[in-house]
């Protein structure tokens, strides 16, 4: 019986911080003691974790590259990895697995039996629908709504529907340099009572978190509010 590792899965700060001052002790340790990281930027990664403690160490770690271009046979070919050795899973910002390539790598050790642990950190979904003030008894993530506008706006339309039906947050997310175009969909196509949340820069020091209607976010456009290319996570609820 081969002898596996474990896949720890770890978390990473939402914007440029220490990673000191995000996550706990504990996984900044994990990350020190392991030599072996699946991730998804090797530039990004070798610098996170140099910032986490090993720095004078990047030249000696071993790094394998999984992102949203990953083949089945390349995640596949990443089962190596693991034998005799535990693997940390990197991705760009916040939990890996979540909206992410990685969740390839979690799936790949649960069809070959490899022991799977996630570690804490933060969540911008989580830490939206905290500050949203949204139904967080009954709520769904729906990842990314199409890139064209008549597209878009029938995913918001089809959200809406079953959030009402549901009493249940709608939770989406946008590339930064579309928020101001999905907010403007936002208002232009719910329910003026329709409740809408942006959460902006979580955990940064510019972080933004509004909940009003429809109709007062059109007010607030109207006026002059953007978002800009910042990371935004959305949240609907249509009662």
């Amino acid at each position: 019986m081969m002898n596996y590792g474990c896949l720890y899965l770890i978390p990473t700060p939402l914007g440029d911080y220490p990673p000191q001052e995000v996550l706990t002790p504990s996984v900044l340790e994990t990350v020190c003691r392991l030599d072996t990281f699946i991730v998804e930027e090797l530039r990004s990664a070798r610098r996170f974790l140099s910032a986490a403690g090993l720095k004078g160490h990047i030249q000696d770690l071993r790094l394998a590259e999984l992102n949203e271009h990953s083949t089945r046979d390349e995640v596949e070919a990443l089962l190596p990895l693991f034998e005799g050795h535990d693997v940390g899973l990197i991705s760009e910002a916040g939990l890996p697995a979540v909206a992410d390539p990685g969740a390839l790598a979690v799936e790949l050790c649960h069809r070959h039996g490899i022991k799977v642990c996630p570690l804490v950190g933060p969540s911008s979904l989580m830490l939206a629908l905290m500050g949203s003030g949204l139904n967080g008894q009954s709520f769904a993530f729906c990842g990314y709504l199409p890139a064209k506008t008549d597209q878009r706006r029938n995913a918001i339309r089809g959200i809406e529907k079953t959030s009402r039906a549901m009493n249940q947050t709608q939770i989406f997310i946008e590339t930064p340099y579309r928020s101001d175009a999905m907010l403007a969909d936002l208002a232009q196509t719910l329910s003026p009572s329709t409740r809408i949340c942006i959460a902006a820069e979580l955990t940064l020091p510019g972080q933004t978190i509004f909940t009003m209607s429809g109709a007062d976010w059109k007010k607030h456009i109207a006026d002059g509010f953007q978002i800009g290319k910042r990371p935004c996570v959305f949240l609907i609820l249509s009662q």
